[in-house]
């Protein structure tokens, strides 16, 4: 990265002359420069000048012709974001990206599961308008009587439609304590309200019990406060001395890894949960400690259980502490590593790929379950919650 920020310099050279003299330093060449002048520079840096002139002249060249001959000016900042978007679109990897800043910040808030805003879950319609799903319970949006179906049509007196859904989203975000005017059409009625941005927490887990008895705790994504949730929900489950639980982990795309182990230690006897491997082969180990839930369980999956969720999954299965019911997981067993750059942007990279503890390979193959029950495509009844069920009464 910083080489191609530095070659703007070295991109303005046009003609080097070997000079036959030796210096102390030894050999000097004097690049001729766009501004007439010249500089001196070491053998060394001349030979990183040509490799540098080498990888990256075309493309120098093929910004020149786009700033020459484009119909309008075109905007810089873009060019620049695509030509680093264009190297990681190169690796052939959906999983590693260059962020912008933006990007960064929503990344960040699927993340914690926290942030400031006014707690409303948006999304586009087929009108073209923005249209709320869902207020947050006892956030500013619920407490403005904002309902399901109110169209947003307005933030801050500047109109918003679903081509700026993006937009919209990281407008009503802002700092706890700040204020957003929002406009909402409702039917034919348009409604004016005045929101203060309250911090706002997402809730990964949720619970409750079935008939006979039966815990049942759904995890839509491994996020900071994701184990606590769960921990929480399990001692409840363990002092109402239910039969069995069910963890449902269906369309669970997964999230950070570190929190998969916290519920795997939970859950588990102690040992290796998963481990990861990196491009030279160095090998590290998340392990659980002893303390696992004495409640049977079965988990719930399907092809949309990605990522974490196949860590906790796989390491299950292979400890065999609970029975695996539904249809084979998504296949994702890769890690990605995220680092801040300092103008706020961010690369997301994948640097390793994990295995299950006794060593089965989870990326591009799943985790096949133990008992497979494919999903009706009219599903009221929930098949394989039945499943589950019928599993754990057993």
């Amino acid at each position: 990265m910083l080489m191609m920020k530095k070659r703007n310099f070295l991109f303005l050279m046009i003609i080097a002359v070997l000079i036959g003299a030796l210096i102390t330093a030894g050999v000097v060449y004097f690049i001729g420069t766009m501004s007439g002048g010249y500089v001196s520079i070491t053998k060394d840096d001349y030979e990183k000048y040509k490799l540098m002139k080498s990888k990256y002249g075309k493309l120098d060249e093929l910004q020149s012709y786009i700033d020459k001959n484009y119909y309008i000016p075109p905007d810089e900042k873009k060019l620049e974001e695509g030509m680093y978007k264009g190297l990681f679109w190169g690796l052939g990897d959906p999983y590693s990206s260059y962020l912008t800043a933006d990007e960064y910040e929503q990344m960040k808030v699927a993340i914690t599961g926290e942030y400031g805003g006014v707690g409303v879950t948006i999304a586009a319609d087929d009108e073209g308008y923005i249209t709320v799903v869902a207020p947050m319970d006892d956030s500013p949006a619920d407490k403005a009587g904002i309902e399901t179906g109110d169209r947003i049509i307005k933030i801050d007196g500047k109109a918003y439609d679903s081509l700026s859904l993006d937009k919209a989203a990281s407008v009503l975000r802002g700092k706890a304590g700040t204020k957003v005017d929002v406009t909402i059409l409702r039917g034919k009625e348009t409604l004016e309200c005045s929101l203060t941005r309250a911090n706002i927490v997402t809730h990964t887990v949720k619970a409750k019990t079935l008939d006979d008895n039966i815990g049942y705790i759904r995890i839509t994504g491994f996020e900071e406060n994701t184990a606590d949730e769960f921990s929480k929900e399990l001692r409840n489950f363990e002092k109402k001395e239910v039969k069995g639980l069910v963890i449902d982990l269906r369309d669970n795309g997964g999230g950070l890894v570190n929190i998969g182990v916290d519920i795997a230690d939970l859950l588990l006897p102690e040992g290796v949960v998963t481990y990861t491997k990196d491009r030279n082969g160095e090998r590290y180990d998340y392990k659980s400690k002893t303390g696992a839930t004495s409640l049977p369980f079965v988990v719930l999956v399907n092809g949309g259980t990605a990522s974490t969720s196949e860590i906790l999954t796989s390491a299950i299965k292979d400890y065999k502490a609970g029975k695996i019911i539904g249809t084979t997981t998504f296949g994702k067993g890769i890690i990605q590593s995220i680092e801040q750059l300092d103008n706020g942007d961010a690369l997301k990279l994948t640097v390793m790929q994990y295995f299950s503890p006794k060593g089965n390979v989870i990326h591009e193959k799943g985790v096949e379950p133990d008992i497979v029950v494919e999903a009706l495509a009219d599903d009221k009844d929930d098949v394989q919650l039945k499943k589950a069920v019928e599993v754990l009464e057993k």
